[in-house]
């Protein structure tokens, strides 16, 4: 049975755009319908998009069923109701927990069924495909403590939280473990000239990304010097299944941020096509879904 080709564009070029363009271009499903940029950025076509449409308004592109929206954190609930309003289902790497995820969750359930689309929310890998681990290892052992560990490994949005900053030329944002789900953020700042580097750390101390964790903010002369783009995760879970006490899991992965991100939002946009309309996290997707190929084939080579 001959696969239904998804239409999928990739609205931004950054870190995550890049490498979602090559992930939508090795699904057998899909066809990249094109890359949406902003105007500043348009008009410079690297040369891997030479042959890709390269526009600045997605309805230039014809026909799409699927936005995998690779831009800001901050600017996909504004970025969501635009392409959601055109009929397009949409696809974020949303990475801010707790209310803000559930309130854009809300927001975007709204407008999804108002026009009959569908919006798959913060399907990274954090909140995203380890939240389903997450789901499943309580699932397993209802009663505990799961603890995420992430990196050491660079944040790529509270590295982008931190260029945002006034006064900042480049920066890098790491995450250091410390062990039980706590974390310190260590900071690297290329300031522009003339800024006060004082009065940065303090921008970057009290912003919502980092007030919570220990940060410390360093001045440094050149960030793309200290640039990796390495993470990981180990997340642990001790508790009880039934009645018996002291079960054990552990999930741990070594990856490249940004190539992992795009992954999981490739396979959202699959999944994303057999949803209801509505706006979805990524544990209320059945697995199955995010995967290509017929059922019965995916039963028997995974069951």
């Amino acid at each position: 049975m001959k696969e239904h080709i998804i239409k999928v564009a990739v609205v931004g070029y950054g870190n995550i755009g890049k490498f979602a363009v090559e992930a939508v271009r090795a699904s057998s499903d899909m066809e990249l319908a094109g890359v949406v940029r902003r105007k500043t950025s348009a008009g410079i076509v690297p040369v891997e998009l030479a042959d890709v449409p390269v526009v600045t308004d997605v309805r230039e592109l014809g026909k799409v069923n699927v936005a995998l929206l690779c831009g800001p954190t901050r600017s996909i609930p504004e970025t969501a109701e635009q392409y959601i309003a055109l009929g397009i289902n949409t696809v974020d790497s949303f990475d801010i927990h707790g209310d803000a995820l559930w309130n854009l969750i809300k927001q975007l359930d709204t407008a999804g069924k108002k026009h009959g689309t569908v919006s798959i929310v913060s399907a990274g890998w954090d909140p995203g495909s380890d939240s389903v681990i997450r789901a499943l290892m309580e699932a397993l052992s209802p009663k505990g403590i799961t603890y995420t560990n992430f990196g050491p490994g660079m944040s790529m949005g509270h590295t982008v939280a931190v260029k945002s900053i006034a006064g900042v030329r480049n920066a890098l944002s790491m995450t250091i473990p410390t062990g039980t789900g706590v974390h310190r953020r260590m900071v690297y700042v290329e300031p522009e000239p003339g800024a006060v580097f004082a009065e940065i750390e303090h921008a970057i101390k009290t912003d919502t990304y980092f007030a919570k964790d220990e940060t410390i903010v360093t001045q440094a002369d050149d960030v793309d010097a200290l640039l990796d783009m390495g993470h990981g995760v180990l997340m642990e879970r001790k508790g009880v299944s039934g009645a018996t006490h002291n079960q054990m899991f552990e999930f741990r992965m070594k990856i490249n941020n940004p190539a992992l991100t795009a992954q999981v939002m490739t396979a959202c946009a699959r999944a994303s096509m057999r949803q209801q309309p509505g706006a979805y996290a990524m544990p209320e997707i059945p697995v199955m879904d995010l995967l290509t190929g017929e059922r019965e084939a995916l039963v028997k080579r995974l069951c």
